[in-house]
């Protein structure tokens, strides 16, 4: 028997009739504009100011401007730091990981801000998009903070979970009975 799913039109049955309404929906989702990013695509070109800073280079920091075309970028703040250590400035150094907003390592100041990068819509405006590092933390290099202190700081804490009772090393791992899987499903 075919599938049946439910949709914005009602049941529907059968493969074919899937795919059509998938493709109708699509289309329809595709035609919306949806906030931020299509009028951001509208305005072409974005400056963004973004600091820099080598210690290997002794010398102060400083913002750079960059000026990107956002039609050709992704529309977020981390598609154009992307796009910029592409296509513009290789020596641009940032952290980057999962772009869903999970890690943390797109943590940095926009607009005054702290954000994630991967998760902040790229805002068009006539003034530039000013990126830093985040404030109160020793920079490693451009948007790259030194995480030492905060590491230290959440091992002090501890924030796991601990047991009471310790295997001795070399015991093998906890298994969980059925009785105290019971206890979990209530």
């Amino acid at each position: 028997q075919a599938p049946c799913a439910i949709s914005p039109v009602g049941v529907i049955c059968g493969f074919a009739e899937m795919a059509l309404a998938s493709a109708a929906l699509r289309r329809s989702l595709a035609a919306r504009s949806f906030g931020v990013r299509g009028f951001a695509a509208a305005a072409s070109p974005q400056k963004f100011a973004i600091y820099r800073y080598d210690p290997d280079k002794q010398a102060k920091p400083f913002l750079q401007e960059y000026t990107i075309d956002l039609k050709t970028c992704g529309p977020m703040i981390l598609d154009a730091l992307i796009k910029i250590k592409d296509e513009v400035d290789t020596t641009l150094t940032f952290r980057r990981s999962c772009r869903e907003g999970i890690c943390g390592s797109c943590a940095m100041n926009i607009n005054g801000k702290n954000g994630l990068a991967c998760l902040l819509y790229i805002e068009p405006s006539a003034q530039a998009i000013e990126i830093q590092p985040l404030p109160h933390t020793y920079v490693v290099k451009d948007l790259v903070p030194d995480l030492t202190n905060f590491y230290n700081q959440y091992k002090s804490i501890e924030p796991w979970l601990k047991r009471k009772d310790m295997k001795a090393k070399g015991e093998k791992e906890y298994f969980q009975s059925r009785e105290d899987r019971a206890k979990l499903d209530g």
